[in-house]
């Protein structure tokens, strides 16, 4: 039997409320006993004793949009870069991506994942499946059998199903198997060329826009879809209020609908793109700075569930271009929690709501073991000290890619350990 307990810590648990000062006893890689009630835990006289004072313990975050390269493209990501710079960035389980090459649309796929997560990953790697065949919005894939197999949601990558047929049919069919469909919603023939915020900086940089109603209307054409259907629907990355105020009304009329968005959209705008930086360029794209003080707002007041790295590695080749010729994208993992507690530290959002964002909530719609600290539970856990001061230095960068939109950036907050299942996978 293996023990180990963390003492003197700081608990942040959306899942039981808790914010106390107290331990945390892992026994076999589950938590045996959380709190200041753990004080009186009869501990394995053998177990491993760590003195966390100063530090926060928060579940492990769970990051439901994960961009990887492997399968096909290796050299931007393999699973197992990717789960290091995860553990390094406190998030202790990843929902993959099905637009790998080939696509993750048939069982073998998903069984390849799962196959490679188990020998080579650090932390818990969960594949979603492509809900269209190659991802081209046109056949449905086999849903029974990809859940089956260990997928935990569908979803067609980076692409908006065009059709509304298919997209109706695949609702109807996934309610079935209570499946959640998540959904990226950008029209592209709004978005046309357009490679920023349609806007006045747009018109100063010489650079064509894409417009907010390239999001608005395909999230309004889906949620009127998942009303049709009563499907469980979650937009994957929304970046304008208009599509706030839209799930928060889907909401109210009852619809089983959630929304994320992206840790950029929380805290950049468009005006970061300055110079023309690549790194910048990202789908959706960067909003106005009143839009992204209205996105903040409403991820406080619940109308946004979920906060995603989206991170989406590039290489020089995709990335070292004119903008408008650069591929959309940024890495993300390693920089996830603390960017999000800028927006702790500037007291906009709750430390409580962050966690609850970023672990808790996910969690819970997609079905996870996982972001929670309660008695049995698996012992994923981030430990950080709020107040420590570091620069994201691009030779630090443990991702294979190095296209953050953070790099030089100057942080307070560092995750400096990462268990999963009472394991350390990564110390600071």
């Amino acid at each position: 039997m293996s023990a180990r307990v963390l003492k003197n810590v700081r608990i942040v648990d959306p899942s039981t409320q808790m914010d106390e000062t107290g331990d945390i006893v892992i026994i076999d890689g589950r938590i045996a006993a959380c709190g200041a009630s753990a004080a009186g835990f009869s501990v394995p006289a053998d177990a491993e004793v760590e003195d966390c004072a100063g530090l926060i313990a928060i579940p492990g975050l769970v990051d439901a949009c994960v961009h990887i390269g492997e399968p096909g493209a290796e050299h931007r990501e393999t699973i197992a870069s990717a789960s290091r710079a995860a553990a390094r960035g406190g998030v202790t389980s990843i929902i993959m991506m099905p637009d790998t090459d080939p696509v993750i649309d048939d069982v073998a796929l998903v069984d390849f994942v799962q196959r490679l997560a188990r020998d080579e990953a650090v932390v818990n790697v969960h594949p979603a499946a492509a809900l269209t065949k190659g991802l081209d919005g046109e056949e449905m894939t086999e849903f029974g059998l990809l859940l089956d197999a260990g997928a935990v949601m569908l979803c067609n990558g980076r692409h908006t199903v065009d059709n509304p047929a298919v997209m109706r049919r695949a609702m109807t069919y996934a309610r079935d198997f209570g499946a959640v469909v998540a959904m990226a919603t950008q029209d592209r023939y709004l978005g046309g060329a357009g490679v920023m915020n349609e806007g006045l900086f747009a018109s100063w940089l010489g650079l064509p826009g894409i417009p907010r109603e390239a999001e608005i209307i395909p999230l309004e054409r889906d949620l009127r879809l998942a009303a049709l259907t009563r499907s469980r629907y979650h937009a994957m990355s929304i970046s304008v209020p208009e599509s706030a105020e839209i799930i928060r009304a889907a909401k109210a009329r009852g619809l089983n609908v959630t929304a994320g968005i992206s840790i950029n959209h929380l805290t950049l705008n468009e005006t970061d793109i300055g110079e023309y930086r690549t790194f910048f360029r990202l789908s959706p794209p960067l909003r106005t700075e009143d839009d992204r003080r209205a996105m903040v707002a409403a991820l406080a007041d619940g109308a946004i569930d979920i906060i995603v790295s989206a991170h989406d590695p590039q290489d020089v080749d995709t990335k070292r271009l004119p903008f408008a010729d650069a591929e959309n994208g940024a890495i993300g993992l390693e920089t996830l929690l603390a960017a999000a507690l800028r927006l702790h530290h500037s007291g906009d959002v709750p430390l409580m709501r962050l966690v609850d964002a970023m672990s808790t909530r996910p969690a819970q719609i997609l079905g996870l073991d996982a972001g929670t600290l309660s008695v049995g539970a698996r012992a994923d856990i981030a430990l950080f000290d709020p107040e420590y001061p570091w620069v994201l230095s691009k030779d630090d960068i443990v991702s294979k890619s190095k296209n953050s939109a953070f790099e030089d950036a100057r942080f307070s907050g560092k995750v400096l350990q990462t268990l999963v299942a009472g394991v350390t996978v990564h110390r600071a």
